[in-house]
């Protein structure tokens, strides 16, 4: 068995949480239960979706996300110079506000020792000879983008003279806590990056107009903080990258086409593999895939996560092959789109319309690749 992801089946991540588990979480954050409970209906969780997840036959294991509320501030919050509060806004998707804490900086980024890595050392326990733990947090473009944006552009500034500081900062974090990770026996990390996803939508193209800033320098800034955190890696530590268009409650964010954004993340993100959104119109077509550096590989995101209905096999072996006329059947791979619940509230699914999704996955992959 290959050792690390991608595998010819596979997924992004996160789980569908178990009722009592959110319930758990809703009781620990008005005080009804202590930390100590709420750990212990994490770890039971865990435990029974790293079961699921082999029972299925995959050979790649997650914590499904079950000890974050959101796929990417809670691991902002593991530095240095980082505050949240819970007031009740969020970002607006298509139909739907995706309610989140506003995270915003209160002093320079630094890494200390990160939560997230105690939670994959939990984790790590159940690889056997047939399956490897990946953990996935969100890209050093993702935290960029997040203290940058309108509300917190600001107060950014009075930390950073120039966004070119931050950059640094943020990336010197980041090789930190990869080193971390290593250290605590990780060797498959994904990077979760909705940054390329956006900048396609002409909503993202028209703000950073509003901040007076030129598209194809935030592009270069994007690929800048993704490489320079990656820097010194090791040399045995597999950093694949998942890019996003928005997974809230079944809703999206943003639409457009790779074709801006191949010439920076297909060619030179430093990156062993890239999990792409092609589920639906939004993600225009395979022609950008020609773009990819010939050291990556890419998994296909042909099955969607957001509605219970299964795709039809056919259809997608057919997208498969239509995808392989611009990189090479073996250096392709399957997987649904997104995560099943990149917030812990999740999409319109029931935990098992989730796993006959990757059931369907996995007999694709095996009818394709063999």
């Amino acid at each position: 068995m290959a050792k690390n992801t991608p595998f010819r089946y596979d997924y992004v991540g996160s789980f569908l949480r178990p009722e009592y588990l959110k319930k758990a979480r809703a009781d620990y954050e008005v005080g009804t239960i202590s930390a100590e409970d709420l750990k212990a209906a994490e770890d039971k969780a865990i435990v029974d979706v790293v079961a699921k997840q082999k029972a299925a036959g995959y050979h790649v294991i997650t914590d499904g996300e079950f000890r974050r509320k959101f796929w990417h501030l809670d691991f902002m919050w593991g530095f240095e110079g980082v505050a949240h509060k819970h007031t009740g806004g969020g970002v607006q998707f298509n139909g739907e506000l995706a309610v989140l804490d506003d995270t915003w900086l209160v002093g320079k980024v630094k890494a200390k020792a990160h939560p997230f890595v105690e939670y994959f050392k939990f984790l790590k326990q159940f690889e056997d000879e047939n399956t490897v733990a990946k953990y996935t947090i969100p890209a050093p473009a993702q935290f960029f983008q997040q203290m940058i944006v309108q509300k917190n552009y600001e107060i950014t500034k009075q930390f950073y003279d120039s966004t070119e500081d931050l950059v640094k900062d943020i990336a010197v974090a980041y090789q930190d806590v990869i080193k971390q990770f290593y250290e605590a026996g990780c060797r498959n990390l994904q990077l979760d990056d909705c940054t390329w996803g956006a900048i396609v939508g002409e909503d993202s193209q028209l703000r950073y107009k509003s901040l007076g800033w030129n598209l194809e320098d935030v592009k270069k800034q994007l690929l800048e903080i993704n490489n320079m955190a990656l820097e010194g890696k090791p040399d045995d530590m597999v950093i694949n990258s998942h890019i996003c268009r928005g997974n809230y409650h079944s809703t999206f964010f943003g639409r457009g086409a790779y074709d801006s954004v191949a010439d920076y993340v297909f060619a030179k993100e430093n990156v062993d593999a890239l999990y792409l959104e092609y589920d639906d119109e939004r993600s225009g077509g395979f022609e950008p895939l020609a773009k990819v550096s010939s050291d990556k590989k890419v998994v296909l995101g042909l099955i969607t996560t957001k509605t219970p209905a299964l795709e039809d096999k056919q259809t997608i072996i057919a997208r498969i092959h239509e995808a392989a006329k611009y990189i090479p059947l073996d250096r392709l791979y399957l997987s649904p789109q997104c995560g099943f619940a990149s917030c812990e509230i999740g999409n319109k699914l029931t935990e098992e319309e989730q796993w006959a999704k990757l059931k369907l996955v996995k007999e694709i992959a095996e009818e394709v690749w063999g």
